[in-house]
């Protein structure tokens, strides 16, 4: 050990000409007298050429349309194309539980946000099936997929419906309703079984009197049947619907209400050419089966409807494990 400041300044100046040669030689020596050697020739080491890997493609993205709308969505797997459609006033998270088991399952499956739902942007006006439907064409022409299984659960599946109506079915193989509002929700004298204008005027009062009450009150009561008798409610699928809703712009959400009620797609559902999956549930309190499914059923040549007996509306939640199997099923056959 070094006894004076002498000493001490001398091991000061030796241990800095030693880092300084060590940081020359790009070599870290111990302490002790060792020297520096050059690794045998045999076990010189060489940087690996990279090997080129293709390119990935984008899982969650955004596209923008001609009106210069924002659309945000999901791309997943890998395998024939599976695209979904949300319902109100929800985001594509609600297909999630659909989404990984069918991109687990060997497909490809994309769902977006609809415009003023979820992240995608939130445009005043064109809050209306069409603006939907043209929305999810260029999407798809943006993607360009081919022979895809468009399905659509609640207002998602009137999204769907007026999809193949104003754009065919060039892109799509297969098409799916799921709790879905076509043919028509509301009342008219043409639609006896509908539901009174009523009914929808006071959706909007509630959402205009407080939105966030109201998106609580749905997913509590009868969008998932937690209202039944023995009904077991989950809060944390209750909460997760209720965020979803508060995502949405106000007056889009607002909007979508008149979207999903009053459009009429009987002359859309008349337009379907491919295999078409009807799932419903007899219990359905928001879009009840006889004036829905039942009706749709009527209309599409090529259907097979599945009905769940005392189900919800809410069955990709309530019911997601025999949806999923009755999907799977349908997606290959």
């Amino acid at each position: 050990m070094p006894r004076n400041e002498s000493e001490i300044d001398e091991l000061r100046r030796a241990l800095l000409a030693g880092g300084a040669a060590v940081m020359a030689v790009g070599v870290v020596l111990p302490l002790t007298g060792c020297t520096a050697q050059s690794p045998p020739a045999e076990t010189a080491q060489t940087t690996p050429t990279p090997t080129p890997t293709a390119p990935r493609r984008q899982t969650v993205s955004t596209f923008t349309t001609k009106e210069g709308v924002e659309l945000y969505y999901k791309d997943w797997g890998s395998g024939p194309v599976v695209v979904l459609c949300h319902g109100w006033p929800l985001c594509s998270d609600s297909w999630e539980s659909q989404m990984i088991f069918l991109a687990d399952s060997g497909f490809r499956v994309i769902a977006h946000d609809r415009r003023g739902h979820g992240r995608s942007s939130q445009p005043w006006d064109g809050n209306d099936m069409d603006h939907y439907a043209d929305d999810l064409a260029q999407l798809l022409d943006h993607l360009d997929v081919k022979d895809a299984a468009v399905i659509g659960f609640s207002t998602g599946g009137g999204e769907a419906a007026r999809y193949i109506g104003r754009h065919g079915t060039k892109r799509v193989k297969k098409a799916g309703l799921i709790s879905a509002v076509p043919p028509l929700m509301v009342k008219t004298q043409a639609n006896p079984g509908g539901l009174p204008i009523e009914v929808f005027d006071g959706l909007r009062k509630a959402q205009l009197d407080n939105r966030a009450q109201f998106y609580k009150d749905v997913p509590s009561g009868p969008f998932f049947g937690y209202n039944r008798p023995g009904a077991k409610p989950s809060q944390g699928t209750i909460d997760f619907w209720w965020l979803q809703g508060m995502m949405g712009g106000h007056k889009n959400t607002y909007d979508s209400i008149k979207a999903f009620s009053e459009t009429d797609f009987t002359e859309d559902l008349k337009k379907f050419d491919v295999p078409t999956l009807i799932v419903h549930g007899d219990d359905d309190q928001i879009v009840p089966i006889d004036a829905s499914a039942r009706a749709s059923a009527k209309l599409i040549k090529n259907n097979k409807l599945i009905v769940y007996p005392g189900a919800p509306h809410g069955i990709t939640d309530t019911h997601k494990d025999k949806l999923n199997a009755d999907l799977l099923a349908f997606l290959k056959s």
